[in-house]
């Protein structure tokens, strides 16, 4: 019976190591990661490919790396050369070099102290760099500045981490916080400017109203002027032909003896006459009195 007891103990754990042994004869690797793996300690030199791998060694240690594109944001109080701190909130777009892994573990970790140990610290002093090249803090406004500050953080990234197994897509820049007494220094900068125009949108109204108004008294002094000058000529038109006339009848007594007796006729029809004096002397038979009653 103790022989029997001894054979199921050997069997019983025959059975667990041939199960350990079997599960621990192949490894799965997730999609978008590769796999490291150390024997003892030592790190194998080249990584697994996400899939199925069969045989392995039972006795590796397994670290799986994200080789999928991730994305950090990381905020930092940027000096100018005015001593002024900006709060510059920045992106970094990167992926992990699965062909890298193995050298990942080996000399800085594992995926998360990629971050810690190179990305993070790098970046910052970057942006500290970058903003001692801007002499206002205001200036990190300006499109241009932004620009060169997204391309030299890039490349200074690039060239710092790609020996770390490490590979920058994009560097963004995704906002930008003045110090509060700037902030509120532009905005009344701004109100000013706004004001300034508003002033002279009015100026330039007003003076168009003074242009219309004495192009307006131009018109209206032409008009006058043209109108004097049509009198003046119809005056002397008239002036003409009464002196025309005058001279006429100078030359011409018989015309005013006709015009005399024209007048007679007129006179003698009206029933209110009556005796009429005229000068004997006179060339004309002209009236002078009427003294005709009822």
């Amino acid at each position: 019976m103790k022989k029997l007891n001894i054979s199921f103990g050997i069997i019983g754990v025959l059975i667990v190591l041939a199960f350990w042994f079997g599960s621990s004869m192949y490894q799965k690797v997730p999609a978008g990661y590769v796999g490291v793996a150390t024997l003892f300690g030592e790190v194998k030199k080249e990584p697994f490919e996400e899939g199925l791998h069969v045989p392995v060694n039972p006795f590796y240690e397994w670290y799986f790396y994200d080789v999928r594109q991730k994305s950090h944001l990381e905020e930092a109080n940027v000096p100018s050369q005015d001593q002024l701190q900006t709060k510059i909130q920045v992106s970094v777009q990167f992926r992990l070099q699965g062909e890298n892994a193995p050298k990942i573990l080996q000399e800085t970790g594992q995926a998360q102290d990629v971050l810690i140990v190179h990305i993070v610290p790098k970046l910052r002093s970057l942006m500290r760099e970058q903003g001692k090249t801007i002499r206002r803090a205001e200036d990190f406004f300006l499109e241009e500045t932004q620009q060169n500050m997204q391309t030299s953080l890039l490349e200074g990234l690039k060239d710092y981490l790609g020996s770390k197994g490490v590979s920058v897509e994009a560097v963004l820049i995704r906002d930008i916080s003045l110090p509060p007494f700037i902030i509120k220094a532009i905005e009344s900068k701004k109100e000013r400017e706004q004001e300034v125009e508003k002033q002279k949108a009015e100026l330039e109204r007003f003076t168009t109203e003074q242009q219309q108004k004495v192009e307006l008294a131009k018109a209206e002094s032409e008009a006058a002027k043209e109108q004097a000058l049509k009198k003046r000529l119809l005056a002397d038109a008239q002036a003409y032909e009464i002196e025309k006339i005058n001279t006429a009848i100078g030359d011409n007594p018989n015309y005013v003896k006709l015009q005399a007796l024209e007048a007679l006729k007129a006179i003698s029809k009206d029933p209110a006459s009556k005796i009429y004096f005229m000068d004997g002397n006179s060339p004309s038979p002209l009236p002078l009195m009427n003294i005709g009653s009822k």
